[in-house]
Parts: C-alpha cells; structure tokens; sequence
C-alpha cells in the first residue's frame, strides 16, 4: 500500500532532534509522498530545505496560515510571493480563515485569503484552505474567485458544508480528528462523501489520532487514519490508501 500525507509540518522546530527518523518511519509504513504546508515567511526556507533534502518524497506548498496574518500581512505575502516564483510548488497555502483563536484580523485574514487565491489562480495551482470555525466566511471568499480548487484542510464543517465543498470541486482533507469518540459529525460526512473527494492527512506535529491523541503527530500515523476511514466506508484499508493517494497526486499533480 502506498500512502499520500497531504498536509504536514516536518519542518518545525518540533522535528529537530530526530527529524531523520521521522521521515524514515513515515516510509517504512508505506507514505511515499509527504506535502508540507508553509505558516509565514520564516518558515519558508526550513520548508524549502527539507524538500531539497527528500526531493523524492517531500513537496513544497508556501503560503501564509491565517493565524500569522496580521497589519504586516502584506509585506509576508510579498515574501512568500518572491519564493513562489523562485521555487517548484505543488501548491498554495496553508491560506484560509481561522476564527477560533482570535477574530481581531478578520478583514486582514480576507483580504489575505483573497490576494492568495487569486496568485493561485493565476499560476494554476490547487489551495490549501484552513476553516477553523470559519467555512461559511472563507466559502464566500473562495467563491467569488475564479479557476479555484484545492482541499479543505483539516475539515471540521457539517455535511452541507462537505456537499458545498465538492460541489465546488474542492476535496476534503481528512487528518487525525477522525479517530476522536466526539468527531460524529466528521464521522457521517466520511460515511457520506465519495472516497474520490477524500485526501489523508496528519497536520503533524499537531491532532495525532488516537491512540497517540495529546501527543506529537507525525506522518507515520497516516494508515490508522487510513483504517478508521474505511471501517466508516466498510472497504478495505488497500481502497482507502489507492484512492486517496490517486486523489492527492491528481489535485497536486504529482508523478506517482
């Protein structure tokens, strides 16, 4: 079986120590292809890094996170921007709306979303969008820009908002929460929603599955994802691995 982790952040100070090992592990349990998700313009060149170091295996998404948007937003984005053009992106993020933590730059965090959308647009290449408590706001963004897909990271929405989401041709990516005893509602839109709208991922080093909840998280933990998802489908774990990963590359457009 070979696993995609679509959404990890390897590249963290979190990983130091052992960095090596973890990405050893992730291949010894069968992820090939582990896609890493910029924060803001100092992470940028860790992230870079660790592409060049596993060309083969990892992939390069830069964007600003919501949650490091601030006054200054603009002035990331340009430097984000200038790596863009210099780099070989698989895609554009993490970008989106996050209202749990703080709600003090929203109008920054659209202004943001929007001006990345449109650079992703114009590059053709797929967004990964954060929606923490903020679907409907960053739905509404997302739609008024043309030529868009991408994956809902980390999806936390109900089942509308699932529908809403590949109806828009955008998939959803489905981490570690999934494992959780209190994730009904993601529960019944991985019950509801074709496999083909579906991506894995881990967020690692953050909402490792259980059993290892509280934890780090770390790319190796894709296949308990992997089985949760299919004992919800009834299928076997080997559809759940092909599917997703066929799903990952074709939105990336990676080579197998």
């Amino acid at each position: 079986m070979i696993f995609c982790d679509t959404h990890s952040h390897i590249y963290l100070p979190e990983f130091n120590v052992d960095r090596e090992f973890i990405v050893s592990r992730a291949i010894e349990k069968g992820v090939k292809k582990i896609l890493l998700s910029n924060v803001d313009k100092d992470t940028v060149r860790p992230l870079l890094d660790l592409c060049e170091a596993f060309p083969d295996l990892c992939y390069p998404i830069l964007g600003l996170h919501p949650c490091s948007v601030g006054f200054d937003y603009q002035e990331q984005i340009k430097i984000i921007f200038e790596n863009i053009k210099n780099s070989d992106i698989v895609g554009i993020g993490e970008i989106g709306i996050d209202l749990y933590w703080d709600k003090t730059f929203l109008i920054q965090q659209q202004e943001a979303l929007e001006i990345q959308l449109k650079m992703a647009a114009n590059c053709q290449k797929p967004v990964v969008v954060h929606t923490r408590d903020s679907f409907d706001v960053a739905f509404e963004v997302i739609s008024g820009v043309k030529g868009i897909k991408g994956v809902y990271h980390c999806f936390s929405g109900n089942l509308e908002n699932a529908k809403e989401a590949v109806d828009s041709s955008f998939y959803l990516g489905i981490g570690g929460v999934i494992t959780f005893k209190n994730s009904v509602v993601l529960q019944e839109v991985v019950r509801e929603i074709p496999l083909d709208y579906l991506l894995l991922e881990t967020d690692s080093p953050y909402l490792a599955p259980v059993p290892y909840r509280g934890k780090r998280n770390e790319s190796s933990y894709i296949p308990i994802i992997a089985q949760k998802i299919a004992e919800l489908k009834s299928i076997s774990i080997e559809e759940v691995a092909e599917v997703t990963s066929n799903n990952a590359l074709k939105l990336f457009n990676i080579q197998n």
